[in-house]
């Protein structure tokens, strides 16, 4: 029998030099500099700096951005950054910071997006001419065409008094945002902060980010790539989905599939329908789904008032035990989900296809998930336009993040989550070095995931700078 030994007796002091913490973020801080994200800020943000000393605002903003991926949750956690000058330069005191936040209106915040814009198509032609190109987003087992925006708005819960914060739907306190994501990317193109008391399917608020987030998208992209809109039952509105029509006009070729109310009529509809129209419903990876089948209500519904060509589909499932069912649920011994689909029959897949597409809309419930770690998850200020510009880095931080994993990442990092970005790249420890003129940053030898974040530095230095 082998018993297990103690761990090594320590003596523990604060007086160790070279030594730092979290190298792996100066990744992210490179990579903002690399995709002109840096210099962008700085030119939209150069109005708050009219005497050109002091910190440079733009800086700053990426600085709260690079700390907000790195885990941080407050403008004081800055600080990690700060006193690591040797990796990671000069950074903002705490009030310059708050300073900084405060100065961005509503005509700085605009600028700031700009800005993300110009910074992303940089970072889509950099994938581009490595050779990684923009991943595409998949559903039972195909890839699908184009790119696909999922809205979806999530509760902050505040725990103090914050200007427009307000009582909510499931009678808590505080925020509503509002924001869209890229499922290809994990990209957060937009998003609106709002208050606890706004409406989960105002149509205007859906037109607003949908609108902020296609301005996010290169030019190439937003006017040569099909693009799918999912939302759930929130984005049903006739007024969203009839400017989402419109944009076809403006040469955007836009799709939707959402979500709809199982109101009277649908459940009528539903119980005409025959058993041999049922079709069995399928996985994401394409195989059956056990207990679960799918029907077109197309024509058995009055969808007047929505697009032409406006299609509805049900599923119906096996409830999983706890879920909660309607009384018609009850009554029929299955659970009943409709949504709706512009996507023409022909070339747009079968049924079964177009509902499990519709269903991996769910994954934007792990990247507000994610967001909530990367800085929207709690709001630092008492003020409603610092908080709506900490959104904004907060989106920009889950950029820095996606960017990383497109252009610096491979194998299963290149889809992990943002924790464990951080637990094995991000917080590495490292020490500091001088020899030869250079300044040498020296990850443990030990440290399981050296090779992965010694290879992303290299990539990093590697990026083309493709001619615009």
């Amino acid at each position: 029998m082998h018993t297990t030994g103690s761990r090594p007796k320590l003596v523990v002091s604060a007086d160790g030099c070279g030594v730092v913490t979290h190298a792996g973020s100066r990744l992210l801080a490179d990579l903002a500099d690399a995709t002109g994200l840096t210099s962008a800020f700085a030119g939209a943000l150069c109005q708050l700096r009219p005497r050109g000393t002091g910190h440079d605002p733009g800086r700053v903003a990426v600085d709260l951005a690079v700390m907000l991926a790195d885990g941080g949750e407050a403008i004081a956690d800055l600080a990690l950054l700060r006193d690591q000058r040797e990796v990671f330069g000069p950074v903002a005191s705490t009030p310059t910071a708050w300073r900084v936040l405060a100065d961005i209106d509503s005509a700085a915040l605009g600028r700031l997006r700009s800005g993300r814009a110009a910074a992303r198509e940089l970072a889509w032609l950099q994938a581009a001419e490595t050779g990684r190109g923009i991943p595409t987003s998949r559903a039972s087992g195909r890839d699908l065409s184009g790119l696909v925006l999922d809205l979806d708005a999530t509760l902050i819960t505040c725990h103090s008094d914050k200007e427009q914060a307000a009582p909510t739907y499931k009678h808590g306190f505080g925020y509503h945002p509002l924001p869209c994501f890229l499922d290809n990317t994990s990209e957060a193109l937009a998003g609106l902060l709002r208050p606890g008391n706004a409406g989960a399917n105002t149509a205007t608020d859906h037109i607003q980010v949908l609108d902020a987030a296609l301005a996010q998208l290169p030019d190439t992209h937003r006017h040569g790539t099909e693009i799918l809109i999912r939302a759930d039952s929130a984005g049903s509105a006739k007024a969203f989905l009839t400017h989402l029509r419109n944009l076809r006009e403006q040469g955007i070729h836009t799709f939707f599939s959402v979500g709809y109310a199982v109101t009277e009529p649908i459940r009528r509809a539903i119980k005409a329908l025959p058993e041999r129209v049922w079709h069995p419903a399928l996985e994401q990876d394409g195989s059956l789904r056990e207990g679960a089948q799918v029907a077109e209500l197309t024509g058995m519904a009055d969808l007047a008032g929505y697009p032409e060509g406006t299609r509805i589909v049900v599923r119906r499932e096996r409830p999983h035990p706890g879920a909660q069912l309607s009384l018609f649920d009850t009554d029929e011994g299955m659970r009943h989900q409709v949504f709706l689909t512009d996507t023409p029959y022909e070339g747009g897949g079968s049924i079964q296809h177009l509902e499990v597409r519709h269903r991996a809309h769910t994954r934007v419930e792990d990247r507000i998930r994610c967001g909530k770690t990367t800085g929207f998850g709690r709001f630092p200020s008492r003020h409603f336009q610092i908080n709506a510009a900490w959104l904004e880095l907060s989106l920009t931080a889950i950029d820095l993040l996606a960017w990383t994993q497109i252009l610096l990442l491979e194998g299963e990092l290149t889809t992990a989550e943002p924790k464990r970005l951080r637990y094995r790249l991000l917080h590495a420890a490292a020490r500091i070095t001088r020899g030869g003129r250079r300044l040498r940053l020296r990850i443990a030898a030990t440290w399981p995931w050296r090779n992965e974040l010694t290879t992303a530095f290299a990539r990093l230095t590697a990026l083309p700078c493709p001619a615009t």
